[in-house]
């Protein structure tokens, strides 16, 4: 079997850049999404096969399964649905904003990977390996005031990695997780902060943040190590980040001796 990876949350951002980013190294690609029109545009840059799927309804998950099965298997899977929304307290946070990161990021997570399983499986038979990347965060490694509900779903995605990678032992399935800090998108910010552009803009003010193309070509690059080498958990920053808490902003300049 030709190496062939699922990328969920593929219409934009990281997933996009993904696609890309595996398809320019060779591998088919299947691009997964809600957006139709954005699904398209991709697939004529790409040649992305193309499947529009929620990941939070499973039975449009068992469709996409199916389908990727019947077009040819797969031997990777990339988990990069995801979002946050807000910056609320836990006081003052919204019970439907938490439920909403929740399906996303966490049910959805879960209903993908087990739907894929058997289509991995059938994979690994074929090539002798196959591979899970779930794309979490550093919200799920350290809290902040106003993570809230994306701390709590990013730290549940990084259990679920943990559990998952216990309960494959002995299959030749690599489960890693890719964290990335400050990464400027054209959307991820901005659906956050509910379209305020001028609030968006100051995340991203004075420092050089990571791009989605940066995130990709590390994401990408775990997949072509050598598929007994399983990278359990990549944390990538930009150097302006040195922790949740703290961030650069202005020129980044040596020391004076």
């Amino acid at each position: 079997m030709q190496r062939r990876v699922v990328v969920t949350g593929a219409s934009s951002g990281i997933g996009a850049a993904s696609v890309r980013r595996f398809a320019e190294l060779g591998w088919e690609t299947v691009a997964v999404a809600r957006r139709a029109e954005r699904l398209e545009a991709l697939a004529a840059e790409t040649g992305a096969h193309t499947i529009v799927c929620d990941v939070t309804d499973e039975g449009q998950v068992a469709q996409m399964a199916a389908e990727v099965a019947e077009t040819g298997g797969a031997t990777g899977l990339v988990n990069n649905a995801g979002g946050a929304l807000g910056t609320d307290s836990v006081e003052r946070s919204s019970n439907d904003d938490w439920r909403r990161m929740f399906e996303v990021n966490v049910l959805g997570l879960r209903s993908v990977t087990a739907a894929m399983l058997p289509v991995l499986r059938e994979g690994a038979r074929t090539s002798g390996w196959a591979s899970i990347l779930n794309l979490t965060s550093t919200a799920g490694l350290d809290a902040y005031p106003g993570g809230g509900g994306y701390n709590a779903a990013k730290f549940a995605a990084h259990a679920v990695t943990s559990v998952l990678r216990l309960e494959l032992g002995g299959e030749p399935i690599r489960v890693m997780e890719l964290a990335p800090g400050l990464v400027h998108t054209e959307e991820f910010t901005l659906k956050r902060l509910r379209g305020d552009a001028e609030a968006t803009n100051r995340v991203y003010a004075d420092v050089i943040p990571l791009a989605a193309e940066d995130v990709a070509r590390v994401l990408v690059g775990a997949f072509e190590q050598p598929p007994h080498v399983n990278q359990d958990l990549i944390v990538l920053r930009p150097v302006a980040q040195s922790s949740v808490f703290h961030t650069h902003r202005g020129e980044l300049a040596p020391k004076a001796q």
